[in-house]
């Protein structure tokens, strides 16, 4: 790239950058920093196949066919409120629930197609309003999943997805498509009451195109924030983020590493708030045959791991096609809920601690505190780098000093218990 080219783009990105945020949005940003932990929910009429939410994609040659699946969908055990509940004793602070998915269909009563849950299916409830309602009662936030992506509709411009669906790629309208996004947007910021994020997917549909695809998104992301000044916007698009934009998302990964292969550049971490999402089994939408639930153990790891990174924990459920959350997904949130009434002051309102997650656990910290998490006990000493000696080293369950030695230019070494706490031993470090 030549010099002059590269001052160019240079400015032209610069000029780009225009979205200052409210003082609202960061008050919001920044309690959204410290809540550490939100409930995902996929939820759509793919699972009424029971086979994940990509079922349209990998597996229905005819979208007019997988579209009579909604006039199935009767989901007669949804209770907003026992799923607001349990998440809230799971110590979650926020639910991100998919208003809609790839597959084009609505889960609000939205005026913008008859393809949405009250209009085509036999339930004839709107479950975003059910859910809002409840995650407002119980102090809740919520945020709403809405895929850029549509297998359904003609005017949704094909890209390297649903190219198999049946759709007719000669009929594609973005600016009739662009306008449908925005007043759905539109609807979901108006009528639902105060919404926590604005959580997008699919910008990596047109990332092969030989020419580059704009999605419009700044001036999409103005409509956001002129509705909802405080509504923070991510988006799952796997690179550094686009301006506009509130907090960073990582997929299947912690900030900065790169082990499921979405991100290119995974050290290109930002300074805005971080959210890794992650599944509980190992779909996102319901599957039948997916019983590979992580133990309560491995999930208290993936908790402790990304807050010692910095960023929450977006935990995946996919509710079933009767509306109930499954019995073991329950039944680990109850056990995570438990730990987090004993252990949740170790995480909420922390940033990363001075050692990033490592072979033995993770370090998360506060003004007055840096917490020591020890989730495996193979080594009998940790080391942690501090600039000063500590006021004090003890056990976060029972207050007991530890022995400890400290040097300025080799840190603090803490000599652990014989009996460590399992799944997760706590040390608190007096700063």
């Amino acid at each position: 790239m030549t010099l002059t080219l590269a001052l160019a783009l240079s400015a032209a990105d610069a000029k780009a950058q225009t979205y200052t945020p409210t003082s609202g949005n960061l008050q919001a940003r920044k309690e959204f920093g410290n809540d550490k932990l939100g409930i995902f929910l996929h939820w759509g009429i793919y699972s009424t196949f029971a086979q994940g939410e990509w079922y349209l994609q990998n597996h229905v040659p005819d979208r007019n066919e997988y579209a009579k699946a909604a006039d199935a969908f009767y989901p007669h055990r949804f209770d907003a409120l026992e799923w607001v509940r349990a998440i809230k004793a799971a110590g979650a602070r926020y639910i991100c629930f998919t208003s809609r998915h790839h597959d084009g269909f609505s889960m609000w009563h939205t005026a913008q197609s008859p393809y949405n849950i009250v209009d085509a299916t036999p339930f004839h409830r709107d479950v975003i309003k059910e859910l809002s309602d409840a995650c407002h009662r119980e102090g809740i936030r919520l945020h709403l999943y809405y895929s850029h992506i549509d297998w359904m509709r003609d005017d949704y411009p094909m890209g390297r997805t649903g190219r198999h669906c049946g759709k007719d790629t000669t009929a594609a309208d973005w600016p009739h498509y662009y306008q449908f996004m925005n007043n759905q947007l539109t609807e979901l910021l108006t009528n639902y009451g105060k919404i926590g994020a604005i959580w997008f997917d699919g910008w990596w549909d047109h990332d092969s195109d030989p020419t580059p695809f704009d999605w419009q998104l700044q001036e999409q992301y103005a409509l956001i924030h002129r509705l909802q000044p405080q509504c923070l916007i991510g988006n799952n698009h796997h690179m550094k983020p686009f301006d506009g934009e509130d907090f960073q998302i990582f997929e299947r990964d912690l900030p900065g590493e790169n082990t499921a292969g979405f991100v290119d550049h995974a050290a290109q971490v930002s300074r805005l708030p971080l959210e890794t999402c992650q599944t509980m089994n190992g779909m996102w939408g319901y599957k039948v045959v997916d019983q590979n639930y992580k133990t309560t153990a491995q999930i208290i790891r993936l908790l402790t791991e990304t807050a010692g990174k910095g960023a929450n924990l977006l935990l995946n459920i996919g509710p079933q096609p009767d509306g109930q959350l499954p019995e073991t997904a329950l039944s680990r949130l109850h056990e995570l809920g438990l730990w987090m009434d004993t252990y949740g002051t170790t995480l909420y309102n922390t940033t990363a601690g001075p050692v990033p997650p490592c072979d033995w656990g993770a370090t998360t910290q506060n003004d007055a505190n840096i917490y020591v998490h020890i989730t495996q006990g193979s080594t009998p000493t940790v080391t942690i780098p501090m600039s000063r000696r500590p006021r004090g080293v003890t056990n976060f369950i029972d207050g007991k000093k530890l022995p400890y030695t400290y040097h300025k230019t080799h840190g603090l070494r803490i000599t652990l218990p014989d009996r460590l706490e399992t799944p997760d031993h706590v040390i608190v470090i007096k700063k």
